[in-house]
């Protein structure tokens, strides 16, 4: 009878491609997850993966057992996870994803609320502007966009993510203010450049008749992050072609103001990224239910709306 750890190596590092992810995933070595694959191998006497410089490929009997073992290792892990609380209520330590500012601004200050309902869930957060592998980085849950939806990685959608045109009042003062996208090109620009091309990028934005018009802007501030983007527009330096999330709070206080107020663009959806939808750990699933309902209660996506 297989030992449960190898089997999970098994799986988590057919999932992967890599003993090493399959290792930061289930907080061991690659030495330790290569030898337990190996054991493995060894026991059912046939060879389950191809391995290489490259990473790991499955054989075609890996490929079948993976079939026969996945589903039931997860049954196996989610009663685990169910019955391993205190005083039934979910425990342990939840790793979690999501930029830096978002964070700030609308997941946070949820936490406090969130600890006090469920004290024995720790909260593991990592904050950076990109798009993390649930899986072969080991997230419970991720708040983002565009995040691939890879085999048993499923999203539950928070919001539609809009982009306007805002200015400091002190910079429209004494200036016309655009009636179309197309002015922009009159005003000095606070513009968002590609981490990954470092091509400046271009946004172009669509009104309420379904009109859509290129928005180009003279640069004369640009940053690959939006935060310091946010601050360039504070400080005055241009009009900032800006997600609604990064700008609201501002927009509410008077601190910046919407340029263009019939014009946006729609940048997709914000979403709960989560694990196998079924066979939730009840630390994960009290952390997706209760982000969406705080959510639904703060009207963020009435909020986020541009139209």
């Amino acid at each position: 009878m297989e030992t449960l750890s190898n089997l999970e190596s098994f799986v988590r590092s057919a999932e992967s491609a890599s003993f090493s992810s399959a290792a930061r995933r289930l907080g061991l070595t690659a030495a330790a997850v290569s030898r337990n694959v190996a054991q493995l191998e060894r026991n059912l006497g046939v060879q389950l993966f191809q391995r290489s410089t490259r990473g790991l490929t499955l054989t075609e009997a890996g490929d079948r057992f993976l079939a026969s073992v996945s589903g039931g290792l997860d049954s196996i892990q989610s009663a685990i996870a169910d019955i391993s609380t205190k005083a039934g209520q979910p425990a342990g330590t939840l790793k979690l994803s999501a930029a830096p500012g978002f964070a700030r601004d609308f997941l946070l200050p949820l936490m406090p609320d969130f600890s006090q309902r469920y004290p024995a869930v720790v909260t593991d957060w990592h904050l950076e502007n990109r798009q993390v592998d649930l899986v072969a980085e080991g997230f419970d849950a991720a708040v983002g966009g565009g995040i691939e939806l890879r085999p048993g990685v499923v999203a539950r959608e928070l919001a539609r993510i809009h982009i306007v045109a805002v200015a400091s009042p002190a910079f429209m003062q004494g200036r016309k203010a655009p009636r179309q996208p197309s002015d922009l090109v009159e005003h000095e620009g606070v513009v968002m450049r590609s981490s990954v091309t470092g091509r400046l990028r271009q946004r172009t934005l669509c009104n309420a008749r379904g009109v859509e018009q290129l928005a180009e802007q003279p640069a004369r501030m640009t940053a690959n992050d939006p935060d310091a983007l946010v601050q360039g527009v504070l400080m005055g330096m241009g009009i900032g072609l800006m997600a609604m999330p990064n700008v609201l709070r501002y927009m509410e206080s008077g601190e910046l103001v919407r340029v263009l107020p019939g014009w946006h663009a729609d940048a997709g959806p914000i979403s709960l990224y989560f694990t196998s939808q079924k066979l939730l750990p009840g630390k994960t699933r009290a952390f997706v239910d209760f982000v969406t309902e705080q959510f639904r209660a703060m009207k963020i996506a009435q909020r986020f709306s541009a139209t």
